[in-house]
């Protein structure tokens, strides 16, 4: 009768263990930022999700790229921010909101 609870004792503490050294999920990063196409000149606000660091610098990095296959230019990341911060800035970005 002793083993079972020995064994039960093991798993729970080697549970623990792994969810205390695994890093939680990371956090959804989004970024809003302003970009241009020219012949005609277009402008556009949009909001992008970014993976990795939830940095400005690595926002434009990996927007520049997106948004170039389309044949737009990155002008500049307003800022990076969670989740909370994206309804607010749905309606602005409008056909731009997580298109890129």
């Amino acid at each position: 009768m002793r083993k079972p609870v020995i064994k039960t004792l093991s798993a729970l503490i080697l549970g623990w263990s792994l969810a205390l050294t695994t890093p939680v999920a990371a956090q959804d990063c989004f970024a809003d930022y302003k970009a241009k196409q020219n012949n005609p000149l277009r402008l556009h606000y949009g909001v992008a999700t970014v993976s990795g660091a939830c940095q400005k610098a690595n926002a434009q990095q990996q927007l520049a790229g997106r948004l170039s296959a389309n044949g737009w230019v990155l002008l500049n990341v307003l800022s990076v921010f969670d989740s909370s911060g994206l309804e607010g800035r749905k309606a602005d970005a409008g056909q731009f909101y997580l298109r890129y």
